[in-house]
């Protein structure tokens, strides 16, 4: 049968506090779904960087004892933006580190303790096909978390399936976003953190059982809008 509750299940979702995170936390706890959330800003929850070894194991260590288990592992906290021009080794070490390695190591501490039917959601971003100047550190990370994607998908195979999610345009902040911005996107509109979460509330369910190793981008079909000088409004300035 076909899962149709995520009662009795649990969660665990990085950078979980505001925007696409908390959209994903809150559909997962309306479901039913007991939630466990690490963020660096203050609240009721673990408070931790992913960026940091042992809050990644101390996060990972609360988890397991409170829960027991894990059945969905929601890889989304953030990496710093920074381009070529402004960014340090120091910060773009740290936005691989938060983008790429804390995802593969917070996998791997809860790995041993996933449930029978396990999915892990890495959060990317439709930067990972497509940039703007001055991005460097943060399209690396979210470069680098497709190809984590795919391989831990082989490598949890059994064990976990494992998706990542690419959003385009997402407004966290709840703004009424018209006009050209909103127009000059296919499907007409800004996204919203609620569009990413049911995404992530579907994979992590038995209808997408034999969804593994993909990157579903949800960007409104920007990334498929062809863009020429002088066609539908468009106008290059040098």
């Amino acid at each position: 049968m076909e899962q149709t509750s995520f009662t009795g299940k649990v969660a665990v979702i990085t950078g979980g506090a505001h925007g696409i995170g908390k959209a994903i936390a809150d559909a997962f706890l309306r479901e039913g779904a007991a939630v466990h959330v690490i963020d660096i800003l203050k609240g009721d929850w673990f408070m931790g960087d992913v960026t940091r070894k042992e809050d990644l194991e101390r996060f990972a260590a609360d988890v397991i004892k409170k829960s027991g288990h894990v059945d969905y592992l929601i890889n989304n906290a953030p990496p710093l933006t920074k381009g070529i021009e402004q960014c340090t080794w120091e910060e773009f070490s740290l936005a691989l580190t938060a983008g790429v390695t804390a995802p593969f190591y917070l996998t791997k501490l809860l790995s041993p303790c996933f449930a029978p039917g396990a999915c892990v959601i890495n959060i990317g971003s439709s930067r990972d096909r497509m940039s703007q100047p001055q991005t460097e550190s943060y399209t690396a990370a979210k470069g680098g978390i497709a190809a984590l994607t795919h391989a831990l998908a082989v490598s949890l195979s059994g064990r976990a399936r494992v998706n990542s999610i690419s959003p385009g345009w997402i407004d966290t902040a709840g703004s009424e976003i018209t006009g050209p911005d909103a127009l000059q996107q296919p499907a007409g509109r800004v996204g919203k953190p609620e569009d990413i979460a049911e995404m992530a509330l579907f994979l992590c369910s038995d209808k997408a059982g034999f969804i593994t190793g993909e990157n579903i981008c949800i960007d409104g079909g920007m990334t498929k809008l062809m863009i020429y000088h002088g066609e539908h409004g468009w106008n290059y300035t040098a």
